[in-house]
């Protein structure tokens, strides 16, 4: 089992920068991929970033340029840094890992981006 914990969510205005963190805990050393999702208000879960366990990124169009996806394994932890934020990023964010064969889900963190 892995426990994920989330931190880092808050109100920002346009324009501004948000870094959120996520530290796992339990059986890390089975943790290959780490990643981001989002879910607003009314809309499916989508992913925003992924990280492997060689540092490999990828990055969905709606943050690519924006977002910076990185882990410390020493911390066993995965941080994704939110600059230049827009009103349509806002939502719940999900720190996810999977340790195969599962995947495993933080609690979620609420971004809300507002003037």
């Amino acid at each position: 089992q892995v426990q994920l914990v989330e931190s880092g969510g808050g109100l920002v205005q346009p324009g501004g920068s948000l870094r959120l963190s996520c530290t796992a805990s339990g059986s890390i050393f089975t943790i290959n991929t780490m990643g981001w999702y989002r879910q607003a208000p009314g809309k499916e879960r989508e992913l925003v970033a992924t990280i492997s366990s060689s540092a490999s990124t990828f990055y969905a169009a709606s943050g690519k340029g924006r977002f910076t996806i990185s882990r410390d394994n020493a911390k066993n932890t995965v941080y994704l840094q939110m600059n230049i934020l827009k009103p349509e990023d806002t939502a719940v964010y999900y720190c996810s890992v999977i340790a195969a064969p599962k995947r495993y889900w933080g609690q979620g963190t609420q971004v809300t981006v507002s003037s």
